[in-house]
């Protein structure tokens, strides 16, 4: 995965953690760790993925290449662009009826249900990533320690308590790392001591 400016990962040495931040603000702790002949693995927090650095040449080298943050858009007179992409929906004579009937006519209606419907499964749906993300993290640097499996089988079935304690002994940076990135998922089930 490529950085962007705004991501947010860790960098670790073996199982140790050497830098934590965005992009820029890591990429001095990968590349001294690099050139000193260290291997260095950098995932993205939100997702898990594992992040790809440029490192050759110098720091300043590397660091102009990392993306910059996008430019704010051009505000001025006229309509926004609302980026409205269009596409084919296929219902039955009785769906297009009702979205007939509707304040605002079909897309209107159309637009709210979906609303509606990502912020009710956005909860799920992040509980979901975070798992997917942590899991994707601990695949990768922790698939070796004590109670990998225990910890993996805790954090799907969102046993909080049970995922603390079968990751209780391994390297702190790691330990807190994955903690962290799994956290999203616990905030849909009721809160366990920890």
């Amino acid at each position: 995965m490529i950085p962007t400016f705004d991501m947010q990962c860790a960098a670790f040495s073996g199982q140790r953690l050497i830098a934590e931040g965005r992009p820029q603000d890591v990429l001095d702790a990968v590349k001294a760790a690099t050139d000193a002949g260290e291997g260095v693995l950098v995932f993205d927090l939100a997702s898990g993925h594992a992040v790809e650095f440029d490192l050759r040449g110098d720091l300043e080298t590397a660091l102009a290449r990392l993306p910059v943050a996008a430019p704010e858009p051009k505000k001025g007179p006229g309509r926004p662009r609302l980026g409205v992409t269009a596409r084919e929906v296929t219902l039955l004579p009785r769906h297009w009826d009702w979205l007939a009937g509707q304040p605002g006519g079909a897309s209107a209606a159309l637009r709210k249900m979906v609303e509606a419907a990502m912020r009710e499964a956005e909860g799920p749906d992040r509980a979901r990533r975070a798992q997917e993300a942590a899991y994707r993290f601990m695949t990768a640097l922790a698939g070796d320690l004590a109670n990998y499996e225990e910890a993996v089988r805790m954090l799907f079935a969102g046993d909080r308590t049970g995922f603390a304690a079968a990751t209780v002994d391994w390297p702190q940076g790691l330990r807190d790392t994955a903690r962290g990135m799994a956290e999203p998922s616990w905030a849909v089930r009721p809160p366990e001591a920890v």
